[in-house]
């Protein structure tokens, strides 16, 4: 390995997907080195960081264990890691089993249901030139509803698959976290709203390896 590091991610500071990527790294006590994009400056177009990823989105993920292998789209990265690295199966399922499939099926439904509605509210509300009504009520129903069916699954279970926690339960802390503190309003009460997933919310956060990363990323947006 001619690299210093086992990883080097390529992410922007605050980033939702990029930090999920930096729980499962530190998760598993990897050597990573950090390659910061600024949006501001919209260098996640760049073709230093295209180069690596073509559709011009962080994250990237470059493993230099193996032959400088890279990844991209957050969801695929995780799959990637847990795959070829939990061998012990510490945060995912087995491949070939039943809740294999189950797992994939919550990093799908996190993908295609949760990031992007989150993500759009978050942008109307911080970037749009205009912020229509219609279109800020759409997003935060569409959150609230994906909070519904997070909440009808755990208030019957501790976690999304395999009695355990996996990176299904993972993918879904970081726009959870960033929504709730900043853009469902003074008014939305957590614990009360959807206690369920409020509860699965804070045991995520007790990993000691999640809370360090999650601290370092509140740190890092604190600098701004």
């Amino acid at each position: 390995m001619s690299h210093g590091k086992q990883f080097t991610l390529w992410t922007h500071k605050t980033s939702p997907h990029g930090w999920k990527i930096v729980f499962v790294l530190e998760e598993f006590g990897f050597t990573w080195e950090p390659k910061w994009i600024d949006i501001n400056k919209n260098e996640q177009k760049d073709p230093a960081f295209t180069k690596y990823n073509p559709n011009g989105r962080a994250p990237a993920l470059i493993d230099h264990t193996n032959n400088d292998f890279t990844i991209w789209e957050s969801n695929a990265i995780l799959q990637y890691l847990v795959d070829k690295y939990d061998k012990a199966r510490t945060i995912s399922i087995a491949p070939g089993t039943d809740e294999y499939y189950i797992q994939l099926q919550w990093l799908y439904f996190q993908g295609s249901g949760q990031g992007p509605y989150y993500g759009q509210l978050a942008w109307f509300i911080l970037y749009g030139p205009e912020k229509p009504q219609s279109v800020l009520d759409r997003y935060r129903n569409e959150i609230l509803r994906v909070m519904g069916v997070l909440e009808d699954v755990l208030s019957k279970q501790e976690w999304l698959v395999g009695g355990r926690l996996t990176v299904a339960d993972i993918s879904f802390f970081t726009w959870n976290a960033i929504v709730v503190d900043h853009f469902l309003g003074e008014g939305f009460d957590f614990a009360k709203e959807f206690p369920a997933v409020a509860k699965w919310h804070e045991k995520i956060l007790e990993r000691p390896a999640i809370k360090a990363a999650w601290d370092e990323r509140k740190r890092l947006a604190a600098l701004k």
